[in-house]
């Protein structure tokens, strides 16, 4: 197995593999813009981060008030019975799944957020060796951060699958290699996609699932954007697994979802991972040494929000409104086009970079460039570099308004 050397002068008290890892897009981002003073009689908007800015339910804070009793508990790290049974129910009613397809005490786990989860995966999905060589974890570029991350510190090789305009803004699955297969431990899926809001439709999820199982690798597909859609919901890979069957029709498949975005509930810091019991329940093993569990009254608070549809509805409605007013800021503009799914912007600026500096400097609009989202292709090029990511998480009123200041400014 290759050695993992960080770069000159790295502790040699630290993990050597901390060196392979990319530059976290914000903190780039802050640099990039260090030096750059933005106009001043105009307020910031921050639309590089896709923090959810609308009012969180009503039922979220009475929720915590009715357990405030059990802060003082240690919460199980496995959850509680009515959290993993809210879960399932929800999985049930959103992906059509018959009865018992999703066992709540075999098939869920909570989360603190998504991230922690995707993270921890590598850790348990990735071995010392796949087929006599290093293992591959498999992620579509551009991508999310965490994903490169867990795939470095696991000691594998990432391996990144464009995913840009002419394969439909999804990683092509034909352009994988047998040999790649074989030595993939793990594949990074996100849909809707992160920054694109393209959609994987069933076929392309069943064929994902069924390469997993042929080569013997994980499938974690990444559907915390998938409440948030435009014209359709977006299928889920568990109908893909439903659609598969088998003795167990969930096998090397793990999916993850969130409260933050579905629900405008970033600060609880709540999500779930479900599928294959067999992985959920490594899964939970290691996770009893790595995490503390989730607040009682936040997992009561979070089973209440996986019950209740109303305020989905509602925010799906504002965002939607969002991408309206998006249209008629852009249309026909900077490569717009309506995003299938999500609250993401991809808009070909002609340097990202660039276009960030200059949206700071005229308009502050702090906006994230695509390049930071994505790493070079082998030949060196950056297919994202002319690309900037914009998140329309704010007011209506205040993404209209900031759009077509950046429109002008970008003219």
């Amino acid at each position: 197995m290759m050695e993992d050397k960080g770069p000159p002068g790295l502790s040699p008290l630290l993990n050597g593999r901390l060196g392979a890892l990319a530059d976290y897009p914000f903190p780039r981002l802050t640099a990039l813009l260090s030096g750059v003073a933005p106009l001043a009689n105009v307020e910031p908007v921050v639309m590089s981060i896709g923090e959810p800015q609308h009012a969180p339910p009503a039922l979220l804070d009475q929720a915590l008030r009715d357990n405030a009793h059990l802060w003082g508990k240690y919460p199980p790290v496995a959850g509680t019975p009515d959290f993993r049974a809210a879960v399932a129910g929800w999985l049930s009613r959103r992906y059509a799944l018959p009865d018992g397809f999703i066992e709540a005490d075999r098939m869920v786990l909570p989360l603190a957020g998504t991230r922690e989860g995707l993270f921890l995966l590598a850790q348990l999905a990735v071995p010392e060796e796949k087929g006599g060589r290093r293992p591959a974890v498999l992620i579509p570029n551009p991508f999310y951060a965490v994903y490169q991350g867990a795939a470095v510190l696991a000691g594998a090789d990432a391996i990144f699958l464009p995913a840009v305009k002419e394969t439909g803004w999804l990683p092509d699955l034909d352009a994988v290699d047998d040999s790649t297969w074989a030595r993939t431990a793990l594949f990074y899926l996100c849909t809707p996609a992160n920054p694109q809001g393209a959609v994987a439709d069933l076929a392309y999820l069943k064929r994902a699932l069924s390469l997993a199982r042929r080569f013997g690798f994980v499938l974690a597909v990444d559907e915390c954007y998938a409440e948030i859609w435009d014209k359709a919901p977006p299928p889920g890979a568990l109908e893909a697994a439903k659609a598969l069957g088998g003795l167990n029709p969930t096998a090397n498949l793990l999916v993850f979802h969130s409260l933050s975005k579905r629900s405008g509930a970033a600060g609880l810091r709540s999500g779930f991972v479900a599928g294959d019991p067999n992985l959920i329940q490594a899964f939970g093993r290691m996770r009893n040494y790595a995490l503390a569990g989730n607040p009682l009254p936040a997992l009561a608070a979070s089973a209440a929000l996986w019950r209740d549809e109303a305020h989905v509805e509602e925010n799906r409605r504002l965002y939607r409104e969002k991408i309206d007013a998006a249209e008629a800021a852009l249309g026909g503009r900077f490569g717009f086009y309506r995003p299938a799914g999500g609250f993401f912007l991809w808009l070909d600026v002609g340097d990202g970079e660039e276009a960030a500096k200059k949206l700071w400097q005229h308009g502050a609009i702090r906006v994230l460039p695509g390049a930071y989202l994505t790493q070079p292709e082998p030949s060196g090029i950056n297919r994202s570099q002319p690309f900037v990511r914009v998140a329309l998480v704010h007011d209506t009123d205040t993404v209209s308004r900031t759009l077509e200041r950046m429109a002008r400014i970008l003219a």
